[in-house]
């Protein structure tokens, strides 16, 4: 590494935070050489700095540049990244993005081409970069010996996080822990793949190292102490499911030794205990208005739940303006009418929205045969149901900036005839949000949506702050790993804490089934449900599912609805497919060929 140009873009900059200060507020800095960098702690924070601009899209869930099926760059990656995850689950369909990655693998398109949710050259990339900054921050002629203690400890958990996010999609890969340079020794440049479980040992040994050398809170831009147990409770959570119900192969780079499944579960349940513990964080629950609470969670910034997030103003990140770090979360998921004359790029399953049970907790799951009898109002055929239905999804009749989303694709006249074009005694037969000759599935993503925000100017002004981790989650995790250590009561605790929040009725008893439905609904469309599914190892039951949508059709006397089920929406040819090798993505043949060194995954040819 002879020199490293180090960009300082003030929103970027204020990348991942859980306070009201940014990253950094100095000006951005030329090329600077290596050894410059460890004698000024503004151009050590710089470095750093530029380590978070390249894991923008990574942390967002966005595709390798270097993929085969995308074409990305840092600065515009959250374009694709959080919206192919939710496609990927069993959340939703692509309404019109049509984006090649979540379309092609969910019809068994994951091969060893790759090109899927990639996260490997870049990270690496990235990786070297913190190596380099681990190995050096130590010797810094710095006096300040606290202050490079917190810089060490926060490149460890930004390695950390890396390798986390690579051994949830690759099992086992290369555990780089020092700058390798050119001329270093060949086993060193084509390192073979660790082992599955070393890797998340290392995060989680990783995590216990630096814990208490990071701040009590994320002032400044940078994670705080909790946000490295929630990143240890996931990944140890991670671990002993994959313990629990994957199967060792290749001599343990894929699969965790069954018998260490306990040990993850307890070091998770410990994890998640010291936050809870901490008094630090709280689920949100400020007003009484269920509905609104919900959606706050997600508007309101700094709020009682966040640990860590990824920050957004309301400013387009374009070329020489570096204040901008708006994204494009609003711009792509709002219902019509958006610059692009589209929206409602997710397109969530009538599953998804039956999975939302009743306030009373009766299942939320309708009568289909039912329903396509007769006329509904949308009160009547969403009467009761938990808030969190209708602060994560919209459908016909949604509220929305001053008039009401309208998904209906036909007319009854009087005369009980179809019209499905033209109008009707003043009213199209044809509602505002058909897409491309299309209404996807009759619901649209609320989740995050900030509905005082116009999107029909530039797309990349949502200024939703994207949580990586959220107290939540914490609980969430704390209930399935307590339940698997055998603390029911306290599993059942964690369970009711948030459904009492959510305003529905607790549970007497839990299961698996109860703790995945309610991951499931509360954290729906935030990037979690795709991983989960393969974790638990239900995914080829789970995904391989041509789920439905529900058609409007207005009758024009009543104003009410005739209901139809459309079933097989995903396609009319092929099912979705996933196959059990996808529970690892490939390593892919251009890798192999790089590095002969590097074993595939089993079942890619």
């Amino acid at each position: 590494m002879k020199q490293f140009k180090y960009i300082l873009i003030v929103a970027i900059m204020a990348l991942i935070t859980s306070c009201n200060e940014s990253v950094l507020d100095k000006e951005p800095l030329d090329v600077i050489s290596d050894k410059a960098v460890f004698v000024d702690e503004t151009l050590m924070d710089a470095y750093l700095t530029e380590v978070y601009i390249e894991m923008v899209m990574l942390i967002n869930e966005t595709p390798s540049p270097t993929s085969s099926d995308w074409n990305v760059n840092k600065n515009s990656a959250d374009i694709a990244g959080p919206f192919i995850i939710n496609e990927m689950a069993d959340e939703a369909k692509s309404n019109w993005w049509n984006d090649k990655q979540s379309v092609g693998a969910k019809l068994g398109g994951i091969r060893i081409q790759g090109g899927v949710l990639e996260w490997w050259e870049i990270s690496y990339r990235v990786i070297r970069m913190l190596n380099y900054f681990i190995a050096n921050v130590q010797d810094s002629p710095i006096e300040d010996t606290a202050f490079k203690k917190q810089k060490e400890a926060e490149a460890r958990f930004l390695r950390a996080y890396n390798y986390f996010a690579m051994v949830k999609r690759y099992g086992g890969v290369p555990l780089v822990k020092v700058a390798l340079n050119i001329d270093a020794p060949e086993e060193e440049i084509y390192a073979p793949r660790n082992k599955e479980q070393e890797i998340y040992d290392f995060i989680i040994s990783e995590m216990d190292a630096i814990t208490d050398d990071l701040p009590e809170s994320g002032t400044s831009g940078r994670p705080s102490k909790y946000a490295a147990l929630a990143l240890k409770c996931r990944a140890a959570l991670y671990a002993g499911s994959i313990a629990q119900y994957g199967t060792v192969q290749l001599d343990g780079i894929i699969g965790i030794d069954p018998s260490k499944a306990t040990d993850y579960y307890k070091e998770s349940h410990d994890a998640a205990l010291k936050i809870v513990n901490s008094g630090k964080f709280a689920l949100y629950d400020k007003i009484d208005d269920k509905v609104q609470n919900f959606k706050n969670i997600f508007l309101i910034k700094n709020n009682s739940e966040i640990i860590w997030a990824v920050r957004h103003n309301d400013i387009a990140w374009i070329a020489g303006q570096p204040s901008g770090n708006g994204w494009v979360w609003d711009f792509m998921q709002c219902p019509k009418p958006q610059a692009w004359n589209a929206g409602n790029v997710n397109a969530p399953y009538l599953e998804m929205a039956e999975d939302f049970e009743h306030i009373d907790g009766t299942p939320g799951i309708l009568d289909r045969d039912a329903i396509q009898q007769g006329l509904w109002s949308m009160a009547d055929l969403w009467k009761s149901k938990d808030p969190r239905f209708f602060a994560t999804l919209y459908t016909q009749n949604t509220s929305w900036q001053g008039t009401s989303v309208d998904f209906h694709n036909g007319i009854i006249k009087p005369n009980g005839e179809l019209l499905e074009i033209g109008s009707f005694g003043g009213t199209l037969a044809q509602g505002s949000q058909q897409i491309d000759g299309s209404y996807g599935t009759g619901f649209g993503v609320m989740k995050y949506l900030d509905e005082s925000h116009s999107n029909m100017g530039e797309r990349g002004t949502s200024q939703t702050d994207w949580q990586i981790f959220r107290y939540a989650e914490v609980l969430l995790n704390m209930a399935e790993a307590s339940f698997e250590l055998g603390k029911v009561s306290e599993a059942l605790n964690c369970i009711n804490q948030i459904r009492t929040r959510a305003g529905i009725a607790t549970v007497n008893s839990i299961d698996h089934n109860i703790i995945r439905h309610e991951r499931k609904v509360e954290l729906a469309f935030e990037g979690h449900r795709y991983w989960d599914l393969r974790r638990w190892r239900i995914a080829t039951e789970m995904l391989t599912v041509n789920r439905s949508g529900l058609r409007f059709i207005l009758d024009f006397v009543t104003k009410k609805f005739k209901i139809v089920v459309e079933d097989r929406i995903d396609s009319g040819i092929s099912d979705p497919l996933f196959f059990d090798y996808n529970y690892y993505f490939p390593i892919t043949l251009d890798r192999t060929a790089n590095n002969p060194n590097l074993v595939e995954n089993p079942g890619y040819k």
